[in-house]
């Protein structure tokens, strides 16, 4: 069972089918929320249209002001019910006490039917009162009879203010607090009606605080997602994203994408979705890249060379970090070997990320495996001196279980082993070098080299089965880069998860390394392909003719001679008698 090598034509999506909707992308009209979010736009509907008792909906969803200001945009059309609230505040002398007023117009009657907010302070949402006895309106008196959206950050980082809206949206009636307990209000000032509809509009765990501690309000509320990607098999979705796409361009006034452009920026929105069949739909970054891209506009179009250029300005701006890390590899600070071949040393495959960093880069990781005599055990160094995460202990742990599993002991094994990630001075955690921790596992228990012109990424179930692992482009072109600047043999080249060849979308130095069998990229399914690619020895028996060895084999005859080692000898004498 040996891995198929991939084409250069595997790397990247294939986008010649798609010409003609590039060719005609000027006639195309601006998506809006309805077309992309037909889920979160039913569930905002229902929301307007529900009557007064549902008075809260969440929104997973980023809270910055492009995505509140694209809910409230979508919400505007439906409006149509919603009934302002009149009336005003006149200060009586003889009870000391401003009382409410209604059915007049004046500064406390509603102005507009919808508001959002990133961020809010509780005299600028509930309004306050001057040491001249003057009330100031705040934003409920405003959209009072309306719809009001916040991001959940506001209001779990002030959760008095929380407290206090949701007692007024619920009691329907608007009272005057002082917003700190050391402020008090020299006279009383009468409540007001409230009729309010609140969205509230945050990521997972940020809704997850207001499920934990308001389980009644989350429940009995509306809930919507904004989802980031969508789904991309054929011409239909794909124009409805450049119809997206156009509606961004619209909003900030940018340059149209010509015919040639828009296969860079798929190229770019696939590699951002790490998935061939995924388009992103995150407001933010498609901004980003077509504003970056917009710098260096030509005749007011942004063609393949503008996304071309913004791109190579973009990494050789973030490029330090990485640019360290290969001078060190190198300069032989970090000892990688690209050539050769060793027993029980393997090149994994490792991506890089850095708090404050906004870019994600692939390195190569020397991985280690010693074995001696022992009673089984197999030490994690990483895990033992609490440099490794539960996932990568989780990633060993079945790592061992497999072994055993296709030894088929009857006993325990007699040979201990250690594998470290060498080098390595800050944590190690996830699944993703497992399949290279087992190859190098096998490879010290047979005896076998492994060939250090290969790298490997994957993680392995307890039946050896290769899984599929994140950034797998990044972690490929981490190891070619290293590989280059050293020199191709022509045999060098990567081993990853056959399930990943979905996700392959790699740059053009690597497209052409692997067009001209320069570089060379394997997808595995079992880790008996992955470990014959790598000793160029067959892992099973019915993998060989002619009697010839194969490497469980080796492991069995090694463990059988560790095991006969161990028996005590009888002396002559005794064997004598019991012949």
């Amino acid at each position: 069972m040996i891995s198929q090598e991939l084409t250069w034509q595997s790397l990247i999506p294939d986008l010649i089918a798609y010409k003609a909707n590039f060719v005609s992308s000027d006639t195309l009209t601006p998506a809006k929320l309805l077309d992309i979010q037909s889920r979160l736009y039913n569930s905002i509907e229902c929301f307007i249209k529900e009557n007064s008792q549902t008075h809260f909906m969440f929104i997973k969803s980023d809270a910055n002001e492009y995505y509140l200001k694209a809910f409230a945009d979508s919400i505007i059309p439906l409006i149509t019910k919603l009934s302002p609230i009149k009336g005003d505040y006149q200060f009586s002398e003889s009870k000391q006490l401003f009382e409410w007023l209604p059915n007049i117009d004046g500064r406390f009657s509603s102005q507009i039917n919808i508001a959002y907010r990133h961020w809010i302070e509780p005299e600028q949402l509930f309004g306050y009162i001057t040491p001249s006895r003057h009330l100031v309106p705040g934003l409920l008196h405003q959209v009072n009879g309306g719809i009001l959206i916040l991001s959940a950050s506001t209001l779990i980082t002030q959760p008095v203010m929380w407290q206090r809206l949701e007692y007024m949206i619920s009691q329907k009636e608007l009272k005057w607090l002082s917003c700190t307990e050391n402020q008090y209000f020299p006279v009383e000032i009468q409540p007001q009606p409230l009729e309010l509809k609140l969205i509230i509009v945050g990521e997972r765990l940020d809704l997850g605080e207001f499920e934990y501690t308001n389980p009644s309000i989350f429940k009995n509320s509306i809930y919507g997602e904004y989802e980031s990607v969508m789904l991309f098999d054929n011409e239909k979705q794909l124009t409805l994203w450049m119809r997206y796409i156009k509606s961004i361009i619209i909003v900030n006034q940018l340059p149209e994408i010509s015919p040639d452009g828009w296969p860079c920026f798929l190229i770019q929105a696939i590699r951002f979705c790490e998935d061939k069949f995924n388009l992103p739909l995150d407001i933010l970054w498609l901004t980003r890249r077509l504003i970056d891209a917009a710098r260096y506009q030509c005749q007011n179009r942004i063609g393949a060379d503008e996304f071309k250029k913004s791109t190579e300005n973009r990494l050789w701006r973030h490029s330090f970090l990485s640019e360290q890390t290969e001078y060190n590899i190198l300069k032989e600070q970090i000892f990688i070997k690209t050539t050769g071949e060793i027993i029980g040393q393997i090149n994994g495959l490792s991506v890089v990320q850095y708090p404050g960093y906004p870019e994600t880069f692939g390195e190569p990781s020397r991985i280690t495996c010693v074995v001696q005599l022992g009673d089984g055990e197999l030490i994690d160094v990483e895990r033992k001196v609490e440099l490794g995460g539960n996932i990568h202990a989780k990633g060993m742990m079945i790592m061992q279980a497999y072994l055993n599993y296709e030894l088929k002991l009857k006993q325990p094994q007699p040979f201990s082993a250690s594998i470290v990630f060498e080098q390595s001075y800050c944590e190690v955690d996830g699944d993703s070098a497992s399949l290279a921790e087992l190859c190098a596992f096998i490879s010290a228990l047979a005896l076998q080299p492994i060939d250090q012109q290969i790298a490997v990424t994957g993680s392995v179930d307890q039946f050896g089965y290769v899984q599929p692992i994140g950034c797998v482009n990044e972690k490929i072109e981490g190891f070619y880069n290293i590989c280059v600047k050293r020199g191709l043999t022509g045999y060098q080249g990567v081993i990853i998860p056959i399930a990943n060849t979905r996700n392959l979308c790699t740059n053009a130095a690597v497209i052409n390394s692997v067009k001209n069998k320069k570089f060379h990229i394997w997808p595995v399914e079992h880790v008996s392909q992955a470990i014959s690619l790598l000793t160029k020895q067959a892992y099973f028996e019915h993998q060989v003719e002619d009697n010839k060895i194969y490497l469980l084999d080796l492991i069995q005859e090694r463990i059988n001679h560790a095991n006969s080692l161990d028996k005590p000898k009888i002396p002559w004498l005794l064997k004598w008698l019991f012949k």
